[in-house]
C-alpha cells in the first residue's frame, strides 16, 4: 500500500490516504513510529498493527465517551466515529465491542424516546423520527405496537384548543391551517378529520 498522501488536520493530527483513497488518521508520534512517509509503502503487517490494535482502540474509546454523553442508536454512533475518520474494519470493532456490554441498544433507545417524545406527537411521526436516526424498521413496530400512546384523538383534541384563535365555529382557513399542523405532527387524516367534525369542540 503506498502512501499518496500525508495531510495535516490539526497540529498533532494527520490524514493519511493510501493509493490514492482517505485511510485513517493518526498523531504527529505516530508517523516516525511506523515508518508512515509520502511516496513510500506500508508493510500490511504494519497496517494491520496500526488498525487492529491501535486506531481500534482508540475507536473503542470514543466510542465509550460518545455514548457516556448521551444515548444514540447504532446508525448515530456509526455516523460520528465514521466522521473522526476511523477505518472501517476500526468502526465495526468499536460497535460490537460496546454492543457486547450493552451500552448500545436500539430497542432501549427506541423504548425511552417514545416514551418521552410522545406527548403531542402522533404515531407516523414518531415512526418517521425513529427512521431518520436510523433505527430499522422492525424494532420501531414492535415499540410502538407495545408503548401506551392511548387515545390519538384526545391528543388532537387537545392540540385543537390550544391552536385555536377564537372560540366560535372554524372556517376552511382556519381548519385547513390546523389540519396541517396536525398532519405535520404525525396524527393520521382519518383520525384529525374525525375530531375537526366534532362540531361542540369548536363552538
Amino acid at each position: 500500500m503506498l502512501v499518496t498522501k500525508i495531510q495535516a488536520v490539526t497540529k498533532q493530527k494527520y490524514r493519511i490516504e493510501l493509493d490514492g483513497q482517505p485511510a485513517f488518521v493518526v498523531y504527529k508520534g505516530e508517523l516516525s513510529r511506523y515508518g508512515i512517509k509520502e511516496g513510500h509503502e506500508i508493510s500490511r503487517p504494519v497496517y494491520e498493527e496500526l488498525v487492529g490494535q491501535v486506531l481500534t482502540k482508540r475507536a473503542k474509546l470514543r466510542a465509550m465517551h460518545l455514548l457516556e454523553s448521551m444515548d444514540r442508536t447504532r446508525a448515530e454512533l456509526e455516523k460520528k466515529l465514521q466522521s473522526s475518520e476511523y477505518p472501517r474494519d476500526a468502526v465495526v470493532e468499536a460497535l460490537a465491542y460496546v454492543e457486547s456490554f450493552g451500552y448500545l441498544d436500539d430497542k432501549r433507545y427506541a423504548r425511552h424516546y417514545v416514551e418521552c417524545k410522545k406527548e403531542g406527537r402522533g404515531k407516523a411521526r414518531l415512526k418517521m423520527e425513529l427512521a431518520q436516526k436510523g433505527v430499522e424498521r422492525n424494532i420501531i413496530e414492535e415499540v410502538l405496537d407495545e408503548a401506551e400512546l392511548g387515545d390519538c384523538r384526545d391528543t388532537i383534541r387537545e392540540l385543537v384548543r390550544k391552536r385555536r384563535r377564537g372560540d366560535g365555529p372554524m372556517d376552511d382557513r382556519e381548519q385547513q391551517r390546523i389540519y396541517g399542523y396536525l398532519m405535520r405532527k404525525g396524527f393520521s387524516s382519518s383520525d384529525i378529520l374525525s375530531v375537526l367534525k366534532e362540531k361542540e369542540d369548536f363552538c
